[in-house]
């Protein structure tokens, strides 16, 4: 039972203190309980805590527009606010759709992913989620929509190099659009770095800018799920500046309030808007959106955010965090990659390093780490890395505002849990 929350600790009601390894769900970006934040949602509670959209405008939100408009890449700066990731999902490829109907498109409307992906649980967002256990019991339910495989080049046995790769796994959405035709497609969407299914998976730098030009080629929408590395969780505020790669459409959530009110968005690119308002407007919206005391918790995240060069430590404590777990590799065999960008890091569990062959899976491994390390006040977040069938990864990404004794004490905790674990399931530790 949660008592409370401060900087990157939480405190249990018997007091006991936990590590926030993994932000909670990857989205406690700025820490808990920052007192400027918490002033700053006192200060919008105290005029106002809700006002329709169609009745109203209010300041919050349209400070918050403004803000958000001006982190982003040039072009994106048209912003519509939701209450989550899988809203902002909705509301990115209701938006590509309603475009297409604008230029006469109307047998445009399939969105191809990949797999595996997460992008949401709503019905829309889990046709587009590559992660088995979550979409197949619900698949009689949505309109799957097709998938390419995701760009894990760290399985490959093969003698490429990682620009090759790149390119071979961008032209696997050039094979799909053919293969379905491509007056059907409407827009590709990609986690520009993997998040929980794929474990902060980063493609070579040659993938992102072909996807780009295949899209171009194509006259389809590229859609930047940035639900999990926006905000500046990558070192960057959106994953997508680490490749100079302008998306026409972006998601956002999670760190984009940090946790202190359910907040996303989608921002898009003025003449997308454009058509679709002078068509009649976006058929589309929540009871939520634009919420003034959510949108002041959303202004003062990201004042802080800037205010205190917090992405860039993000940035800094990133390197530091991910060679210390490449670190562990020497010790632990059984780890068989360890990558990511900024404070979004991951690492995987191998029973063979060489042919990256997952561990058993009825040792259930991906849980069995995560409950030995928060026995011992560690957080972590663990997913089945193959399609969500087999295999086991841990995210670890910590709020952005770590430092380097707090490092050391996460990645102690972590090393006595893989201890533990390795004796219990008689796997190999060097000394």
């Amino acid at each position: 039972m949660l008592d409370y929350a401060k900087g990157i600790y939480l405190y249990d009601i018997e007091g006991k203190k936990y590590l926030d390894g993994s932000s909670g769900a990857m989205v406690s970006n700025i820490g808990h309980s920052n007192l400027n934040v918490l002033a700053a949602m006192k200060k919008q509670m105290d005029k106002a805590t809700f006002g329709y959209r169609l009745h109203f405008q209010n300041e919050p939100a349209e400070q918050l527009a403004t803000m958000t408009a001006n982190l982003m890449p040039e072009g994106l700066d048209r912003v519509f606010f939701v209450s989550g990731g899988s809203e902002a999902v909705e509301s990115c490829i209701k938006l590509a759709r309603q475009y297409a109907l604008t230029k006469g498109e109307d047998s445009r409307y399939k969105v191809i992913s990949r797999f595996p992906s997460y992008h949401g649980c709503s019905l829309g967002a889990l046709a587009l989620t590559g992660y088995d256990p979550l979409a197949k019991p619900f698949m009689p339910m949505m309109h799957d929509m097709p998938k390419i495989a995701a760009p894990t080049c760290y399985l490959d046995q093969d003698n490429l190099d990682d620009e090759a790769r790149g390119i071979k796994y961008a032209e696997l959405l050039r094979d799909e659009i053919i293969a379905q035709g491509e007056d059907t497609i409407l827009a590709f969407i990609m986690e520009p770095v993997g998040g929980a299914s794929t474990g902060a998976l980063v493609a070579p730098d040659s993938y992102y800018k072909r996807i780009r030009e295949i899209c171009d080629e194509y006259g389809i929408l590229l859609i930047y799920d940035e639900v999990m590395t926006g905000a500046g969780r990558t070192g960057k505020f959106v994953a997508s500046e680490h490749w100079g790669i302008i998306p026409d459409i972006v998601a956002l959530s999670k760190g984009f309030a940090a946790g202190y009110a359910p907040l996303g968005a989608m921002v898009a690119k003025s003449e997308i808007v454009d058509a679709v308002l002078d068509s009649g407007g976006f058929l589309h919206g929540f009871t939520y959106a634009g919420n003034p005391l959510a949108c002041a918790a959303g202004v003062a995240v990201l004042t802080e955010l800037q205010d205190q060069n917090i992405i860039q430590n993000a940035a800094k404590m990133g390197d530091i965090l991910k060679a210390k777990l490449t670190k562990l590799m020497d010790r632990y065999p059984f780890i068989g990659d360890v990558r990511g960008l900024g404070l979004l890091l991951a690492f995987e569990l191998v029973s063979d390093r060489k042919t990256m062959q997952v561990l058993p899976k009825q040792l259930n491994a991906y849980n069995r780490l995560v409950d030995l390390a928060y026995e011992r006040g560690l957080i972590i977040y663990s997913r089945r890395t193959r399609g969500g069938l087999e295999g086991d990864h841990f995210l670890i990404c910590p709020p952005l505002i770590i430092n380097e004794t707090q490092i050391e004490e996460l990645i102690g905790i972590l090393t006595e849990s893989l201890d533990v674990m390795a004796a219990e399931m008689n796997l190999t530790v060097n000394d």
